[in-house]
Formats: C-alpha cells, structure tokens, sequence
C-alpha cells in the first residue's frame, strides 16, 4: 500500500517550529506533482509536507478549533481511510 502525505493551501507553524498543513488538505504520493485526486499541485497553489502522513479518514469531524478547514473526500476514499490493518467497508448479508 502506499504511503501518502498531505499537501494543503496553507500552513502553520507549531511550537517546536515545524510546519503544519492548514487550509484545505489532500493526500499527496511524495514523487510526484499531483494529489491523490487528480489535482495538480504546481496549479492548484497546493503545498507539499512530506513529512505528514496522510491519516484522515471519511469519519472525522473537524472543528472551529482545527487549522484544517476541509478534507478531500476523493482523497479519502482513494487512500482508503488510511489505517493500517482497518477495512473501510464492512461485509453485510442482503439475505435475512
């Protein structure tokens, strides 16, 4: 499976002085010039910060509090969740 990190609009800089995505995130493979989605970074004004791991998962919720304001759904699914060892799906019987 592949490792994705996270590319945004912005950023923030931590306490210890390491730069955080902020803004609007997306999941980036580090090599290449374009998100998990589709978009091209290079167009899109997008930053790369390789050493994020992409960790989001299509069940996080995000509040005022939190620098990141949206998380690519497309993205998401694409990384499927993210979470090693964890299905994003569940099995589920049609027949009663």
């Amino acid at each position: 499976m592949a490792r994705f990190s996270v590319a945004a609009s912005d950023e923030w800089t931590d306490g210890d002085g390491v730069r955080q995505p902020a803004g609007e995130v997306h999941g980036w493979l580090p090599g290449t010039n374009q998100t998990v989605c589709g978009l091209a970074l290079s167009r899109s004004r997008l930053r790369r910060f390789a050493h994020v791991r992409w960790e989001y998962t299509a069940t996080d919720v995000l509040t005022e509090a939190d620098r990141v304001g949206w998380i690519c759904p497309r993205c998401t699914a694409a990384a499927g969740g993210a979470k090693p060892g964890r299905r994003s799906w569940t099995r589920v019987n049609p027949r009663p």
